[in-house]
């Protein structure tokens, strides 16, 4: 066994000799990938593109339906106004939640034990008592005090003070404020301490602290959830239906009522609210994108570059196949 596998050392060793004499050079074998077949994904594809075509065919084919109501109305003066009065409402209550949100974020981290246990307190029952009850508060407040008297500064009978605008403002603005100072307060914990002490020792304010070093950091860890609690905030704009405020579902309801197409007036609300929730959803991402800069090296990729990578990826699988 020692006789053979000296030969065999020498044997190449000689090879390697001649080949190094010789000048030329092995080039190395090439390597020839094959790409792993995910046959699971084919298969739950086309089972979900069936199903999605099933429910597609259904509404398509139901006769009850009348689809060219739709088209109709989609683009009503009615509905385009309760549309407005929808981002109206929204864009509103959304300001004044987050200009209420830092406020009580601010509070809640307070050593002052009474402004933080306030700001508990209304957290606690904001975040604890459903929207719809809230509004229906707010709407039915002259019940308890049938006139507003400031003094004088202001005095008028609740029921002209409390329009249904005015009571789907509160209604919205202040439940939003407890989430958003929750939001908040996550932000600003968020920032290093550190940031704060070496504020401090440059002998800057509390406040000035906050505003020049504290909350644009925690900004990165604010604006997302901020992004999401406003597209939720376009969709529970539908509940002030109940204080009787004519935004996008009370305005297409009405029309549905009268003209007898009650769900494709439904449809066309539905379309509404997603046009409405996908614009802002893409300015939400680009406003997110822009306070990574500071934080990540490489910035998530847009939407445009996804699917030019998807398609690239694509490609190279179907030309490995082929």
């Amino acid at each position: 066994m020692t006789d053979k596998f000296d030969k065999e050392t020498d044997g190449a060793r000689s090879a390697a000799a001649v080949s190094k004499d010789s000048g030329a050079a092995v080039p190395p074998a090439a390597i020839k990938a094959i790409p792993v077949r995910h046959y699971g994904r084919w298969v739950s594809g086309v089972v979900v593109l069936a199903l999605v075509a099933l429910l597609v065919n259904a509404f398509a084919t139901a006769e009850k339906i009348q689809w060219h109501a739709v088209g109709d109305y989609v683009f009503d003066g009615t509905v385009l106004a309760g549309a407005g009065r929808t981002l109206l409402i929204s864009v509103l209550a959304m300001v004044m939640g987050v200009v209420l949100g830092v406020i009580l974020a601010v509070m809640r981290l307070s050593k002052n034990p009474v402004t933080s246990w306030v700001a508990w307190i209304y957290i606690w029952f904001f975040r604890g008592t459903p929207v719809y009850v809230q509004l229906l508060l707010w709407f039915n407040l002259a019940l308890i005090f049938p006139m507003l008297n400031l003094g004088p500064i202001y005095k008028d009978e609740m029921v002209d003070v409390m329009t249904p605008f005015m009571a789907a403002l509160l209604g919205l603005g202040l439940n939003e404020a407890a989430y958003m100072a929750e939001i908040c307060r996550a932000g600003l914990t968020a920032v290093d301490e550190g940031q704060t002490e070496a504020a401090h020792a440059l002998g800057m304010s509390h406040g000035k602290t906050l505003r020049r070093i504290v909350i644009p950091q925690a900004m990165r860890v604010i604006v997302p959830p901020t992004g999401n609690e406003f597209i939720n905030m376009l969709k529970t704009s539908s509940l002030v239906y109940a204080v009787t405020y004519n935004e996008l579902l009370r305005a297409t309801s009405t029309i549905g009522s009268t003209s007898y197409a009650v769900m494709e007036m439904l449809f066309v609300a539905c379309i509404w609210y997603l046009v409405i929730t996908s614009v802002f959803s893409v300015g939400q991402y680009y406003l997110e994108r822009r306070f990574a800069r500071g934080s990540s090296r490489n910035l998530p990729a847009t939407p445009w570059q996804k699917i030019k990578v998807n398609l690239m990826a694509f490609s190279r699988e179907r030309s490995s196949t082929v």
